[in-house]
């Protein structure tokens, strides 16, 4: 049970209407008219945690902890620091190059998958898995619709491949040494209390720990590394078997790397 409803904007278009109706078969919840409802009064004689709400060429989850709705953030800045020349420490761990594939098991909001995508470049593949349906549903329908103005972000968003999927299944339908690289970004044991911005994912993400079994079957599938993002004071790391750390110095984030 998703504990979902999918409205429209209170405008009512019809692009919104449809798409609407397109998200409610979808996700198999229910349709309900805005009626130009407040959100909180439908959260309420629905009982329901989250409305999806449906605009022109978008989707926005309300949820009880904020809006999640997709956007390259930080992916924008952090590809114009590469073009520049500057190094992006989950980049670095990755040893990623153009034409290289990458499996991302923890896709998220999708910055993550969009860096990489725009390392590996237009020979390259990357996958993203969302173990959440609603996260999954909102980040694959925003890299869809969203219109970059860069048109390498836009050529970047768009090679990203997104699936529904819970990594522990998804691993193991693959051959071996079929990625070159398995990226995992679980949400951290010790949570970063600065980190406001992704308080609306918590709501709907999964939050099960990474296993040593899924890292094990990471180790199986990629050619090249695996790689893993944490609290750079988390114990994860050793934990998983993740023997060598990158990171900045004074960065509140590190990255835990396999070398295969």
């Amino acid at each position: 049970m998703l504990n979902t409803i999918v409205t429209t904007d209170r405008k009512n278009h019809k692009e919104s209407i449809e798409l609407a109706v397109y998200a409610a078969e979808k996700l198999g919840i229910k349709n309900v008219k805005r009626n130009r409802a407040a959100l909180p009064e439908m959260r309420e004689e629905y009982g329901v945690d989250n409305i999806l709400v449906a605009k022109k060429g978008s989707f926005v989850l309300d949820t009880l902890d904020g809006e999640l709705f997709f956007h390259p953030n930080m992916s924008q800045l952090r590809i114009k620091n590469i073009r520049m020349g500057d190094e992006d420490h989950m980049t670095a761990a990755m040893d990623l190059k153009e034409g290289m594939s990458v499996l991302d098991c923890t896709l998220g909001f999708g910055a993550d998958a969009i860096v990489a995508s725009f390392v590996t470049g237009e020979g390259g593949s990357v996958t993203g898995l969302e173990a959440s349906p609603l996260i999954a549903f909102v980040t694959g329908e925003g890299m869809k619709h969203f219109l970059a103005t860069n048109y390498e972000l836009h050529s970047a968003i768009k090679r990203v491949n997104v699936i529904n999927a819970d990594y522990n299944d998804y691993l193991k339908t693959l051959p071996d040494k079929s990625m070159d690289v398995v990226y995992f970004d679980p949400m951290f044991r010790h949570p970063l209390k600065d980190s406001h911005n992704i308080n609306p994912i918590r709501a709907v993400a999964d939050h099960r720990p990474l296993e040593l079994s899924a890292v094990e079957e990471a180790k199986r599938v990629a050619r090249h590394r695996v790689v893993m993002k944490e609290n750079s004071r988390s114990l994860e790391f050793a934990r998983l078997g993740f023997d060598t750390i990158v990171g900045g110095k004074h960065s509140k984030v590190h990255y835990g790397v396999i070398k295969l």
